[in-house]
């Protein structure tokens, strides 16, 4: 009997030890709009542009560009209209550092930086919106 206790007590301490503990669960990982939450490196986009304006990775790291704003932003590289600084040929128009579309409110896009140097980018749609991601 003595031993029955002994494991109802040693489970009790487990379940309340784990209660402490808390995992991710996937609505933690769902913002307000039901799009995944960005992990990692995040720049928001708003009205007065990107922030951070300059960031700093390594190669390898992943950037998330969230859209903050109530009107659409398109991340690329720079320079416009081209797209093409960044040495990976591909995406839509020059590089594949381009989200290829307008980002609604809410909305995120990420890019997974593999070449060292300083990126320049812009909004496709508000060219005069800049930053940098500066990969080492």
């Amino acid at each position: 009997m003595k031993k029955i206790y002994l494991i109802l007590i040693l489970i009790g301490i487990l379940v309340i030890a784990g209660c402490g503990s808390k995992q991710s669960s996937e609505s933690d990982q769902i913002n307000d709009q039901g799009v995944p939450k960005p992990i990692g490196n995040i720049i928001e986009i708003g009205s007065t542009g990107f922030s951070p304006n300059e960031l700093r990775v390594n190669a390898g790291d992943t950037v998330t560009f969230v859209n903050k704003d109530t009107i659409e932003h398109w991340p690329a590289s720079a320079v416009h209209p081209t797209h093409a600084v960044y040495p990976e040929a591909g995406g839509c128009i020059g590089s594949k550092f381009d989200a290829c579309k307008g980002l609604k409110q809410g909305e995120s896009w990420s890019f997974t930086f593999t070449q060292k140097g300083t990126w320049g980018y812009h909004d496709h749609l508000n060219p005069d919106l800049r930053g940098k991601v500066i990969v080492q």
